[in-house]
């Protein structure tokens, strides 16, 4: 068993769809699970389609799910002709599931109504990619993974229930391949509650899915196709010299997953760890390249690793009587984090401030201040970016930081961080 996971590029464009068909057909010799995200920039369409109806703003909302919708049945209609109609019901019906919500008020939190439209995009894309392979001749059954990733309803970044999950995926996929059809095709990102709730797993968890599915499934390995070589040492779209890493340990991209590198899903390596099932990283537009693999052997004289976070908050919170940051406020600060579903991205305390740097989102930041106003003076500074360097070196640390309008900056052996406007 293998498990194959094909992001939002692979998908984006009839041309490439095909391409993924050829990569399917050539890999199709013994059982293989594939996790699908949705084409192209659907996911931050639909999430424009649930900001706008939160605010009220419902005729506006259902008009950018129209385009939406349309830009899917173009493609339905020039990929398939004998299984167009089989497809199209099956569209119709999950259009319909977002057009009868968009039609309501809102009475319950934003996360809620986010998760429940933006899982649209990878059962839209998966629906149509499974009716293309069949009528190509590559059989497959397509499952909704709602029926085989059990979350609890913390919307947005769900928390995996894997009894449960364990136990459906095996069910549904195991008894779904045969001797004539050994593919089974799912989607990435989404779960649901047990309440039958839509839930995602935080951006990008496609990966993350694919990592569960192979973990349940013990398979023989993952690969992830990305419209890259494999994984860079930076972003090549910011850093023109960036460089293929052709061998990482799990250790080393769970450290790049935690400071913002957009490679691997933070959440990916662990179920791959814990049965030493072997990543690759594959370039979907030549199947032929070596790409990178992720296994448990360590690695030496790596390159120094670029990450840029942008979109970056800064929280001073200064102690209201001049007295020591101690450890009783400290628990507090991590109990809020806990609560309120923040994960930092840099922490650093003084004798009577402690800094916390994150990722902008208002309304968890809103949060934050409300509940930490009652102990510390607080000081927010948006606008920000974060620069975490891996293996540095003074020469690339000059280079990268020496015209930055630095405003905190936190080193290690290994790794420097610094934080500028």
């Amino acid at each position: 068993m293998k498990v194959f996971k094909f992001g939002g590029a692979s998908v984006n464009s009839i041309e490439r769809v095909k391409k993924l068909a050829e990569i399917v057909e050539a890999n199709q010799s013994g059982p293989l699970v594939i996790i699908l995200s949705a084409m192209g920039k659907t996911t931050n369409a639909l999430e424009k389609v649930a900001e706008t109806f939160y605010a009220g703003k419902k005729e506006e909302a259902i008009q950018l799910f129209q385009v939406i919708k349309q830009q899917h049945l173009n493609t339905t209609k020039y990929l398939l002709v004998f299984r167009y109609n089989a497809c199209l019901e099956q569209l119709s019906n999950f259009f319909t599931e977002i057009e009868w919500l968009l039609h309501d008020k809102p009475v319950r939190n934003f996360d809620y109504y986010y998760d429940q439209i933006v899982c649209l995009g990878e059962l839209l894309s998966s629906c149509i990619v499974s009716h293309y392979l069949n009528e190509t001749g590559i059989l497959n059954q397509w499952i909704d993974v709602r029926d085989s990733i059990r979350t609890n309803n913390n919307f947005r970044d769900a928390d995996i229930d894997w009894n449960v999950s364990k136990e459906k995926i095996r069910s549904n996929v195991i008894n779904l391949i045969t001797a004539e059809n050994k593919i089974v095709i799912t989607q990435g990102y989404i779960g649901s509650t047990e309440d039958n709730e839509s839930t995602t797993l935080g951006r990008e968890g496609s990966d993350y899915s694919a990592a569960i599915f192979a973990n349940v499934l013990d398979a023989e390995s993952l690969s992830i196709w990305k419209d890259v070589d494999g994984v860079m040492n930076a972003d090549p779209k910011k850093y023109p010299d960036a460089v293929l890493i052709n061998e990482l340990s799990y250790t080393e991209v769970i450290e790049m997953a935690y400071y913002g590198a957009q490679v691997i899903h933070p959440k990916t390596i662990k179920p791959l760890q814990n049965k030493n099932i072997p990543l690759f990283v594959k370039c979907f537009l030549d199947k032929n390249l070596p790409g990178t693999i992720i296994h448990q052997k360590k690695n030496k004289n790596l390159p120094p690793i670029i990450v840029i976070k942008e979109n970056q908050v800064l929280i001073e919170l200064k102690t209201q009587d001049f007295s020591f940051v101690g450890e009783d406020p400290i628990i507090e600060l991590y109990q809020l984090f806990k609560k309120l579903h923040i994960k930092p991205t840099l922490i650093q305390t003084a004798a009577i401030s402690i800094f916390i740097c994150l990722d902008d989102k208002p309304e968890k930041i809103e949060q934050m201040a409300l509940a930490a106003g009652s102990q510390f003076d607080v000081q927010i500074q948006k606008g920000l970016s974060l620069l975490t360097i891996r293996h540095y070196n003074e020469d690339v640390l000059t280079t990268l930081s020496e015209s930055k309008d630095k405003v905190l900056q936190q080193q290690s052996k290994e790794t420097v961080q610094v934080l500028f406007r």
